[in-house]
C-alpha cells in the first residue's frame, strides 16, 4: 500500500511542476514591462554638477523617491525595471547636500568628466505666406459670381430688404 501512494504523490508532484514551467513559458504570451521609481539614466546624471542648488537638482532628476526625516540633506533615487518578466534590474543613486548645495554622488551612476552638450530635438520649418489680398467672403461670392454689394449688405453681412 505504501509504493502505491509514493509513486501516485511522485508523479503528482512531477506533473504539478511541470505545469508551472508550461504556464511560465507559453509562447506568444505578452508579459508587461514593469518601472518603478525614478527613470534614471546616464544622460540625467551626466548634467549634475558639483554646488547646484537643490531646484536645479529636481529640475534635472525630478523629485526625489525617498527622502529621510533624519537625514534631509540627502536624497535617494531608485529605479526598478522587470521587463518582460525578466529578473529584476536595480538602479540606485544617492545625491548629498550641504544646505542647497550638492556636494556628491553615491551610487551605479557616476557624472562624465566630458562636458555636457545636449542636443536640441526642435527644427524649424519655413511657412510659405498667404495670400490675404481677398477675404474667404470675397473669394467665395467670386467663385459663384456674385458681387460684394448685390445681395447682401457689405456692413452687416444681412440680405437688403
Amino acid at each position: 500500500m505504501n509504493k502505491p501512494v509514493f509513486w501516485l504523490s511522485l508523479c503528482a508532484s512531477l506533473t504539478l511542476s511541470a505545469c508551472s514551467y508550461a504556464l511560465n513559458n507559453l509562447p506568444g504570451v505578452y508579459k508587461i514591462d514593469i518601472e518603478q521609481g525614478n527613470m534614471i539614466n546616464q544622460s540625467m546624471v551626466d548634467q549634475l554638477r558639483p554646488n547646484m542648488t537643490k531646484r536645479q537638482v529636481m529640475y534635472i532628476m525630478g523629485s526625489p523617491m525617498l527622502v529621510d526625516n533624519f537625514h534631509q540633506q540627502r536624497w535617494d533615487y531608485e529605479y526598478a525595471n522587470a521587463p518582460s518578466g525578466e529578473n529584476r534590474v536595480q538602479k540606485r543613486i544617492t545625491l548629498f547636500f550641504t544646505g542647497e548645495n550638492l556636494i556628491g554622488i553615491q551610487g551605479d551612476f557616476h557624472p562624465s568628466q566630458l562636458p555636457v552638450a545636449k542636443q536640441a530635438n526642435e527644427t524649424t520649418i519655413e511657412l510659405p505666406k498667404r495670400n490675404l489680398e481677398k477675404s474667404m467672403w470675397e473669394k467665395i461670392s467670386d467663385l459663384f459670381g456674385i458681387a460684394p454689394g448685390d445681395s447682401a449688405d457689405s456692413s452687416s453681412g444681412r440680405p437688403k430688404d
